[in-house]
């Protein structure tokens, strides 16, 4: 280790005789020198100290190169008084012979002052040019007898000014080759096969970005068997390649060689170029090529900020006529002011500049694309009045334009911008300033020098950086995750995730729910949908099918063939194979399986004299293979264990001689999805065989529910260290009754991350990655200790940090644009509580996920005092899903609406019981607990059975029909009591009602327009001791009548359609459609079920009918047609407790007044 005490503490320090942003210090340390640690200290006794610095490095003393600590860091902190010493360790070495410290800020008491210290170790290295010819190159043919190794390896640093050429070809076997090139600045790593036609080259990687800037760059090649690692500068990619990188020598495709130097070119431990230096026969040189390398003479300047500006000196003579500007920019910015001058004969001005990454002359404009980081040059060319701009030597277009007069400069010219307010006023600029880098400017054909304007000996400039070309590509390595395309201007980069699936500030984080169950509880119903089962995980999202309609929520795969498929013999073959092809990935399915709680698909198979397993030596006929791909072989059928090389009859124990089908499921997680069959003993005479393999099913997330309960405040769970350093995304549900604690905690030696609930409205995200502390806070305008799920979503990446608390908008905190960005954590993660063991977190977490690993807090949670595996209560939250007043039943993991009191079904009991009927169809429901009275007794049976209450009924229903007379309800009992609810031959509706024998029906009759008209209509009957209501609703208003002591009925047909029909507390229609095994039901006749009476109906004029019929319109919907289906048809009758409905009917659009008439009768 060397170390160099560059001002020594009794010379004082440096201070230079101005302290402004313009002074540096420079130190030549005699030779290249790796330089591992820098330390400072103020000047000795003084006020004088540096509170940060830009350190930069150069081999030559010009083309200087910033240190950045990380990517996008620059700046050092420095001291806080004259005496203390401040050391900083370099994370990547620097090799360089000259050291530049570059004051930022100082001691606002005092001036610049500085005393410092390099540390570091002598460096040696063998060089090797190559020339501009594009033919120049060393190969190296090793030798036959040279040692073969397990790894290949091949190390070196290159420079050069030249943004394309290939710099390393390599000939491997099987006729394959590869090849590391550079390309427009990138270094590209080219698969090609040389054999036969020449053909595009695969893209195995590209890494680095703008290394033709002339300093070095490291690049490592590693290669054991397929596996390779490239290494360029500090970034490396893992590669699968499918050859053996062997001897290199120059392809005959390639147009242009490698341009530049080369340094410590290694093949294993053998240095090539001293080899070549000593002619060794292994090696041999071609074309321009010597052992030193040459440096540029160019100098670029550096315009940083918008305000930045370079003025020269310039003037023109008006008899010549001529004048002409030329110079050499990169930017990443569409837009920017390159060069503006006087016309003063003209009395006019000259901008030249970028707009929409062209490059504009007044009205003219050339080029395009000129915002790509790469070298562009600019030629400005004046001759008597004729003016022309060219792009990169008229390769990037030509604009020309004509003056009247002959252009000339009086006095200067501007580059980049023009000076601020306040200053002398010159130069005018309508644009934005120029951010980036030019080299080579010339006026009138005459070089610039630059190092003279640096010394300020030439013209003026503010906010620049001279000798060096201050640019950085924040694309690459792209911070843009999953396929998300990366732009940038010269201070930020953004991300497109269009079509990525990911959303966020780097498309990190997944726009899909993680399973099946996440969407059951946003409240969604059977149907495709994308699942992302590791959310920001490196697993791409899939199409699968969700089936919502039991209790258990199934996750469902097609294969390829899932059909019953008969086995076709084929002569000469014993066995036929037969594979299955899923359309997801195989990372995919493995996680879908991996996170279900249970997996299962169908196997069958059916066959005559075609035997499975019954062979003399033992060995099957047949077997299929299952698990993670190519498959493992298995001897076992469906409905059987693993390994026991059974059929699902013959664990049974009910196997026959004659068995001609053997089905059931596989259900062993390990041994799934079937991959494929091989079926023999179908050749015999008279075999016959036919097999069949479901879907892949799997139901449960084991991740959406895992949960653990913290019933203290000194409570907690411990992980390993969380791992987020550029990306972090965090998710998971609480509920408690606590006003506050800590969610989750993570610490480094000075970084941190924690979220938790500082009140009990409020929850923040608190972090530090080197740049100070920061918040993100949401609030809500609900309690949050409420024993209710809330979820908790917090982001962080190298742009932004986000927090969002249930529903509420995202809460954003942009990050520094030139701060520290590696989030570096080294403790064990606590879950409800911190290390510290203060401010615990009381109550439940769940699902919680970080970077889309589910962190497994019920297994954890089973060795941890203090905290319980699982959560119960998810009703609270998760029970307003149930609607139609289903009632949400508690599981251990879960929920579930029990549909069973409503007239309704599905998942969340929404879909609406429909059917329709013929004439011939009727359905009985027979009450079970009907009223115990005696015939003998004086006292009146109940009118319908002991479900109703007291002295009357509830009765709603809805119907379709085109038929009059149609009948839509009887009840009647022995006693000669009834109600009758038809369709009079008038397409009228009528209520009858008779409770008393002895006194004659009341009727009820409704007015208005028809309600045989093909459309849908919801009817509600309310009887309580002696009142009637009836209403009838169409759309958004209600006509209601009343009568007394109704009676009197005949009987009729009907056709149409029924749905929702709830008698009091019993759905007659569902119990009958539903569960007619397990139902008090019998049906007679066709009866089909049917969405006719729902508002997804596949006529567009249906209504969907409500549960409560409040509102009814008064002014009939017209239809333009009408739609005609056979309906239901249901019919009360009350003997000795038994009832019977029969219902039939089909209505219209259009909304009835009922209205009264005593003693009117059916005719």
């Amino acid at each position: 280790m060397l170390h160099f005490l560059l001002l020594p503490i009794g010379a004082g320090g440096w201070s230079p005789l101005i302290s402004d942003a313009y002074q540096r210090l420079e130190v030549d340390l005699g030779e290249r020198t790796k330089i591992t640690a820098v330390a400072t200290q103020g000047r000795y006794g003084s006020s004088d100290w540096l509170t940060s610095y830009l350190l930069m490095f150069s081999d030559t003393g010009h083309n200087w190169k910033q240190y950045r600590q990380e990517d996008s860091l620059g700046s050092f902190p420095g001291n806080s008084n004259a005496d203390s010493v401040v050391q900083h360790k370099l994370q990547q070495p620097a090799v360089a012979r000259f050291l530049r410290l570059v004051p930022l800020d100082w001691n606002p008491s005092g001036r610049i002052g500085l005393r410092v210290e390099t540390y570091g170790c002598p460096y040696t290295s063998d060089v090797v040019s190559f020339g501009s010819d594009g033919t120049s190159s060393l190969v190296f043919r090793p030798s036959p007898g040279l040692e073969q190794k397990s790894k290949e390896v091949v190390s070196l640093e290159f420079k050069t000014m030249k943004n394309s050429g290939m710099l390393l070809h390599a000939e491997g076997q099987h006729g394959f080759s590869l090849s590391l090139e550079l390309d427009r600045g990138k270094l590209l790593l080219l698969l090609r096969q040389a054999s036969g036609p020449p053909s595009e080259p695969r893209r195995l990687a590209s890494l680095g970005s703008l290394l033709d800037d002339q300093h070095w760059h490291h690049v490592a090649l590693e290669q054991q068997h397929s596996h390779l690692n490239l290494s360029v500068d500090k970034h490396m990619e893992k590669i699968q390649i499918p050859l053996s990188v062997g001897a290199a020598q120059r392809p005959d495709f390639f147009k242009e060689n490698f341009h530049g130097c080369l340094e410590n070119l290694l093949y294993h431990d053998l240095n090539l170029i001293e080899l070549s230096k000593h002619r060794d026969p292994q090696t041999s040189l071609q074309g321009n090529v010597s052992f030193f390398c040459p440096e540029p003479t160019s100098v670029a300047v550096t315009f940083p900020e918008p305000q930045s500006f370079l003025q020269l000196p310039w003037s023109t003579s008006i008899s010549s006529g001529t004048l002409s500007i030329g110079f050499q920019f990169r930017t990443w910015n569409k837009a920017g002011l390159l060069t503006t001058f006087d016309l003063p004969q003209q009395k006019g001005v000259v901008w030249l500049y970028l707009s929409e990454a062209k490059i504009c002359f007044q009205i003219h404009e050339a080029g395009s694309a000129l915002n790509d980081g790469q070298w562009h040059s600019v030629d400005f060319i004046s001759r008597h009045g004729h003016l022309t701009v060219s792009v990169d030597k008229d390769k990037g277009g030509v604009a020309h334009a004509t003056s009247g007069l002959p252009v000339n400069v009086a006095n200067h010219i501007f580059f980049g911008g023009c000076p601020g307010e306040g200053q002398k006023q010159e130069c005018r600029n309508p644009f934005e300033g120029f951010q980036g880098c030019m080299r080579l400017i010339t006026l009138d054909n005459q070089l610039v020098n630059l190092i003279t304007v640096q010394q300020r000996l030439l013209g003026n400039y503010s906010q620049l950086q001279i000798d060096m070309c201050g640019i950085t590509d924040r694309c690459s390595p792209s911070h843009c995750e999953h396929g998300g395309v990366c732009t940038q201007s010269w201070t930020a980069f953004q991300c497109n995730c269009s079509d990525s699936g990911y959303n966020g500030a780097t498309c990190h984080s997944s726009v899909f729910e993680s399973s099946c169950e996440a969407y059951k509880h946003n409240g969604n119903t059977s149907g495709y949908f994308y699942i992302d089962v590791d959310g920001s995980g490196p697993i791409k999202p899939q199409l699968v099918f969700c089936n919502m309609t039991e209790e258990n929520t199934w996750l469902v795969i097609q294969h390829n063939n899932s059909e019953l498929t008969r086995v076709r013999s084929s002569p000469g073959v014993n066995q036929q194979a037969v594979h299955f092809e899923y359309p997801a990935e195989e990372e995919q399915l493995l996680a879908v399986i991996r996170q279900s709680e249970h997996c299962q698909q169908e196997l069958s198979y059916r066959c005559r004299k075609s035997r499975l397993l019954n062979t003399q030596e033992g060995s099957p006929f047949s077997w299929w293979l299952g698990g993670p791909s190519p498959g493992r072989v298995q001897t076992y059928w469906g409905g059987a264990h693993p390994g026991s090389q059974q059929c699902a009859c013959g664990l049974q124990g009910n196997c026959v001689d004659l068995q001609t089908e053997d089905s059931g499921l596989v259900t062993h997680k390990g041994n799934l999805p079937v991959r494929s069959l091989v079926l023999g003993d179908v050749q015999r005479p008279g075999s016959e065989a036919a097999y069949r393999v479901g879907p892949l099913r799997c139901r449960g997330d084991k991740n959406f529910w895992n949960a653990a309960f913290f019933d203290k405040e000194t409570s907690y769970l411990h992980f390993p260290t969380f791992h987020g350093e550029l990306s972090a995304d965090i998710s998971f549900l609480f509920k408690t009754t606590a006003s506050s604690g800590v969610f989750l905690e993570n610490l480094g030696i000075r970084d941190f991350i924690r979220i938790e609930l500082s009140s009990s409205t409020q929850v923040v995200f608190s972090f530090d990655v080197g740049n100070g502390p920061r918040e993100v806070s949401v609030y809500s305008s609900v309690p949050l200790n409420d024993n209710r799920w809330h979820q908790v979503r917090a982001k962080r990446n190298v742009k932004e940090a986000s927090l969002q608390l249930d529903g509420l908008p995202v809460v954003r905190q942009q990050a520094p644009a030139d701060g520290h960005f590696h989030l570096q954590l080294n403790s064990q993660l606590f879950i409800g509580g911190t290390a510290s063991r203060q401010k615990g977190f009381r109550g439940c977490i769940r699902s919680l996920q970080l970077n889309g690993a589910t962190l497994d807090l019920e297994e954890r949670a089973k060795i941890t005092p203090g905290v319980r595996p699982g959560c119960p209560g998810h009703c609270s939250s998760y029970g307003s899903l149930c609607h139609h007043q289903g009632r949400c039943v508690e599981k251990d993991n879960g929920f579930h609406c029990d549909c069973n009191i409503t007239f309704e079904d599905s998942l969340f009991c929404l879909s609406e019981v429909s059917a329709i009927f013929k004439p011939e169809t009727s359905i009985s429901y027979i009450f079970k607990e009907p009223f115990e009275f005696s015939r003998n007794s004086s006292t009146s049976p109940p009118s319908i059975s002991s479900n109703m209450p007291p002295k009357g009924e509830d009765i709603s229903l809805s119907f379709r029909t085109t038929q009059s007379p149609a009948l839509l309800l009887l009840v009647s009992s022995v006693h000669r009591q009834y109600l009758t609810l038809l369709i009079s031959r008038h397409d009228m509706l009528e209520v009858r009602y008779k409770l008393d024998s002895s006194q004659e029906a009341e009727v009820l009759r409704s007015g208005g327009r028809s309600l045989a008209d093909g459309q849908l209509h919801s009817l509600h009957i309310r009887r309580l001791t002696d009142s009637v209501s009836v209403q009838v609703k169409k759309s958004t208003s209600s006509l209601i009548g009343t009568a007394l002591y109704l009676a009197g009925l005949g009987s009729l047909g009907y056709s149409g359609c029924l749905s929702v029909v709830r008698f009091n507390s019993v759905s007659p229609l569902k119990a009958a459609l539903l569960h007619p095994n397990n139902s008090p039901v019998v049906i007679s006749g066709p009866l089909v079920q049917s969405s006719c009476g729902s508002a997804a109906s596949a006529n567009p004029y249906w209504f969907s009918f409500l549960s409560s019929p409040l509102f009814c319109s008064v002014t009939p919907l017209l239809s333009p047609g009408f739609c005609h289906v056979s309906v239901y048809f249901l019919t009360f009758f009350l003997a000795t407790g038994i009832i019977i409905l029969h219902f039939q009917f089909l209505t219209t659009n259009s909304c009835h007044q009922i209205v009264i008439e005593k003693g009117s009768r059916l005719s």
